[in-house]
């Protein structure tokens, strides 16, 4: 009987050779964006103690409820594989005591976990690039994560996108509106869907982000949050603003904004496309001064966001993939020239540290070599055989360029020849 082959666990997917280089794109893209900013990068665990996201994003969310995998280890202890990065990033900044040294801007990447129904751009084990700023309270530190955010989409070559504003205000406010939202929602009990009934008792404000006509309908009439803000409030979305204003940063403000986690507070934000379909959002955060002093640690101002690495990578354009086509590819012709053509590989990664080159292994004809050498997209083969051996040289031998001619250079003179026709230097 055949052995059954073992599959991957549902939702959780192989990222391919073709397809990791889009990750390597967006990761080096926003570290250079980031470190321009002046961010530093932190790396925590992937599993945290259950009581950190219970207590942090709300014990009566979708997310603690439903989705978080969340098991016993041998010690009895409850353990959660982390379904989002800002509650591992403000314990381990309590914890290591580096919230105490003043402000801190810090960013991370790695995978996050949720047991959502799989769907293309939302999966069980999904990436995520994660901002967060502690001790900054003012609306200029918001405005200059949407600016870092905005740079990276430039950087990114990402046009398609669009950003809605919000604020939700003071906890107090926000309170103030939690009311009079529950007082008109109940009135229109009989239209809301069973999620939203559920959440008018636990979480309100999320049933403005309900996607059910009925629930839309009823919604559309509810009452703004923006009637219920404070003074201080105000001005910081003001202030906001007109920094993003002044920077030409087009957005909208959506009062309908709310997002999931209980932790926010003030500013919100969503960059959304419409190249995505019904998973329209690539990156959100907002302001969560509470959520510090809720983990244990004194009162500090906070701000964050995080964006999704898999539907990034979808908006990235397909022909970027060449960058991964080797340069150079070396065909050797008997065992001897291949015992020195791996010795010249060396010494020209040696001096050329840009060079990307592959030495052809496995054996086999010159042909099959240079089919190999065609299908492998590089735009010059290196060839050593015996001529070449006994001579202490190489052909170099174009595959792409219809003009280019074929030489035979000295192993010596080859690093200058490379360096000029790939256009190495520095």
């Amino acid at each position: 009987m055949a052995i059954q082959a073992i599959q991957a666990v549902r939702g959780m997917n192989d990222i391919l050779p073709a397809d990791v280089w889009r990750w390597q794109l967006i990761e080096s893209r926003a570290r250079e964006v980031l470190g321009a900013y002046g961010y530093r990068e932190i790396r925590f665990p992937i599993v945290e103690k259950t009581e950190l996201f219970k207590r942090s994003i709300g014990e009566v969310t979708d997310i603690v409820e439903k989705e978080m995998y969340s098991f016993d280890d041998r010690n009895g202890d409850s353990l959660t594989l982390r379904p989002e990065g800002t509650a591992g990033c403000v314990r381990a900044a309590i914890q290591q005591g580096i919230i105490n040294d003043g402000v801190q801007r810090l960013w991370y990447s790695g995978p996050m976990f949720r047991h959502e129904r799989p769907q293309k751009g939302r999966y069980r084990q999904f990436h995520q690039l994660g901002v967060e700023v502690f001790g900054l309270p003012g609306p200029d530190i918001d405005a200059e994560l949407i600016l870092i955010s905005a740079r990276l989409w430039q950087a990114l070559g990402i046009t398609d996108v669009s950003l809605q504003l919000n604020s939700l205000g003071s906890s107090e406010s926000r309170a103030r509106y939690r009311e009079a939202l529950v007082a008109y929602l109940k009135k229109h009990h009989e239209h809301l869907d069973d999620d939203s009934r559920r959440r008018l008792s636990t979480n309100p404000l999320r049933v403005l982000d309900s996607k059910h006509p009925a629930v839309q309908a009823v919604v559309a009439d509810a009452p703004g949050l923006a009637a219920y803000l404070d003074e201080a409030s105000q001005q910081h979305f003001e202030g906001l603003c007109a920094r993003l204003d002044a920077a030409q940063i087009a957005y909208t403000v959506n009062r309908r904004l709310v997002r999931g986690l209980d932790y926010y507070s003030d500013t919100v934000f969503e960059w959304v496309t419409d190249s995505l379909g019904a998973q329209g959002t690539i990156c959100a955060g907002g302001r969560y001064d509470r959520l510090v002093n809720w983990l244990g640690g004194k009162s500090c101002p906070a701000v964050g966001f995080a964006m999704g690495m898999e539907r990034l990578a979808e908006l990235l354009a397909p022909d970027r993939e060449l960058v991964q086509n080797p340069q150079v590819y070396c065909v050797a012709l008997g065992e001897a020239a291949q015992i020195a053509m791996m010795k010249l590989a060396e010494d020209l990664r040696d001096q050329l540290p840009r060079l990307s080159l592959v030495v052809h292994c496995g054996g086999g004809s010159g042909k099959s070599q240079f089919k190999k050498a065609d299908r492998s997209g590089a735009r010059l083969a290196l060839i050593i055989g015996d001529d070449e051996l006994a001579q202490q040289r190489v052909t170099v031998k174009p595959l792409r360029d219809s003009g280019g001619t074929q030489e035979t250079v000295s192993y010596t003179a080859l690093p200058a020849m490379l360096s000029q026709a790939l256009s190495l230097a520095d």
